[in-house]
């Protein structure tokens, strides 16, 4: 199986060597690159013109949604792209040396499963910490959310899964809880219990503006509840509203 992985990248210069050697030092070799850079300030087309063998598509329009602009990059380089799995990855973060041929292989072991999702090793301020299964206090339609650059998909099921989730009403609602929804409600999926991708959270990034219990993080809280229940009575799915929905929807009255 070949893949392909698709980089979604804005202003994040400083980490492209780490992200692209991470992909040329995979113990797998099937491998397409496809860099997206989504009309960068800094140094970041230089940098990765430095690379033979990436194919690079350069956007000079942008939404005002930072959401929006990354399911833009990566529709327009799964459309060039060639592989069988499609691999995510935002240009920040990059790959364990063995995640490619963990994922194919587990692909090729279970030919039903369309979607796989692994862990991340965080990296804050250089250190890293390792991320598992997490509870969460309230239990949310959703549990927990894996990075972006954690996705992996069979490509001939890319049109349903974008069919079934993009809907540019929720600014708010970036593509990873979109996807880990489809996943879980709607098909077959797989969530392999080991650490395989390095994500990145610096002050810049847009996890930084949403930090846990912060006003931005109840109001992203309960876009998420309404995208879901959006979702699911789009798709005749009927589902009642739990504690987490009514405790978010309080809470957002009160700070409001």
């Amino acid at each position: 199986m070949k893949a392909s992985v698709i980089i979604a990248n804005f202003n994040s210069g400083r980490f492209i060597k780490e992200c692209i050697e991470s992909l040329r030092s995979q113990t797998y070799n099937k491998i397409e690159i496809i860099f997206f850079d989504d009309n960068s300030k800094d140094n970041s087309l230089e940098i990765i013109k430095d690379y033979n063998n990436v194919k690079i598509i350069k956007n000079k329009i942008q939404t005002n949604f930072g959401s929006l602009n990354q399911i833009n990059a990566f529709k327009k380089c799964i459309e060039i792209s060639s592989g069988e799995v499609i691999f995510f990855l935002d240009s920040d973060d990059y790959f364990a040396i063995n995640k490619i041929e963990k994922v194919i292989s587990t692909f090729q072991k279970n030919n039903d499963k369309m979607i796989i999702f692994d862990f991340p090793i965080v990296i804050k301020k250089n250190n890293k910490l390792f991320i598992k299964r997490k509870n969460n206090f309230l239990k949310t339609y959703w549990g927990y959310i894996h990075p972006t650059s954690c996705i992996s998909i069979r490509k001939k099921y890319i049109k349903k899964v974008f069919d079934t989730v993009l809907d540019n009403e929720f600014t708010d609602i970036w593509l990873d809880l979109r996807i880990l929804i489809f996943a879980k409600y709607f098909y077959k999926y797989e969530t392999l219990n080991e650490n395989l991708t390095f994500y990145r959270q610096t002050e810049d990034n847009i996890s930084s503006k949403f930090k846990k219990f912060s006003r931005n993080w109840w109001f992203r809280r309960k876009e998420a509840h309404d995208y879901f229940f959006n979702l699911m009575k789009k798709n005749d799915y009927k589902i009642s509203k739990n504690l987490d929905y009514y405790f978010t929807k309080f809470i957002t009255k009160l700070i409001k």
